[in-house]
């Protein structure tokens, strides 16, 4: 089964421009959209939101949203809204975030993969319409439930580049991003770690627009599920690569 194809709308580009490119995907037939939530440029959950609003069939992702930043009960809360304004149209990816940033902004913990454990484990119970208890060195939350899950949970994975981010999100999530991706031996390796059942998706930076399908298809045999493209640096908007894939 061939992967799900997406594109990036990366945050270096203003917010007032994600509606136009939301709406060329969407005249386009691209499957997915995938918004970064990176410091200090722009929130993952408010443009997934108005990306979401502006199309009717579009499924966003966010990759990723940063677990120092947001208490979990809090984040379960703003996921589980969107997911049950959009049906079954969200993905959303948790991680580490750029330390440095975190460290900015006074959120740093000692044990990155603790809090990434502790955290990511916590949203996707709360998503599940349980009630949660736990006392974690990070995450504490007494007798906690959301009176609004989402019917469908939305499908959460943990972003992630070493083995053992990449085995921790095959253990509380249900699946990994992948970041930069320019190895197809990465994806396999990642599949290994996560096993079969795991939902891989993939981050792919492309400049020649002419060898996506091959290098889709290469990194499907790999074991990705979703091919998420972005363009190069030079030219890092999504537009061009939209209209690209379009012809």
């Amino acid at each position: 089964m061939s992967p799900v194809v997406g594109v990036v709308f990366r945050p270096q580009s203003p917010p007032e421009e994600l509606r136009a490119v939301v709406e060329l995907a969407d005249g386009a037939g691209i499957a997915e959209l995938w918004l970064w939530e990176d410091c200090f440029l722009e929130g993952g959950l408010t443009t997934a939101t108005a990306a979401l609003a502006w199309s009717s069939r579009l499924t966003v992702g966010i990759g990723l949203l940063p677990v120092p930043f947001r208490n979990p009960a809090l984040a379960a809360m703003e996921i589980a809204t969107v997911a049950r304004l959009f049906p079954e149209r969200l993905v959303v990816a948790l991680g580490h975030g750029v330390q440095e940033w975190m460290v900015q902004v006074g959120a740093a913990v000692e044990s990155p993969m603790t809090l990434l454990r502790e955290h990511t484990s916590a949203v996707r119970s709360l998503l599940a319409g349980e009630t949660v208890d736990v006392s974690g060195r990070y995450v504490r939350l007494d007798h906690i439930a959301l009176d609004w899950p989402p019917t469908v949970p939305p499908r959460l994975l943990v972003g992630a580049r070493g083995p053992k981010s990449i085995t921790l999100a095959g253990e509380v999530a249900d699946g990994v991003l992948l970041d930069s991706v320019v190895d197809p031996a990465v994806v396999r390796r990642a599949r290994e770690l996560v096993g079969t059942a795991a939902h891989v998706a993939v981050y792919t930076e492309v400049a020649d627009a002419s060898r996506v399908p091959d290098w889709v298809a290469e990194l499907g045999e790999a074991g990705a599920d979703t091919v998420i493209l972005q363009g190069a640096e030079e030219a890092p908007g999504a537009r061009p690569l939209i209209e690209a894939l379009a012809r």
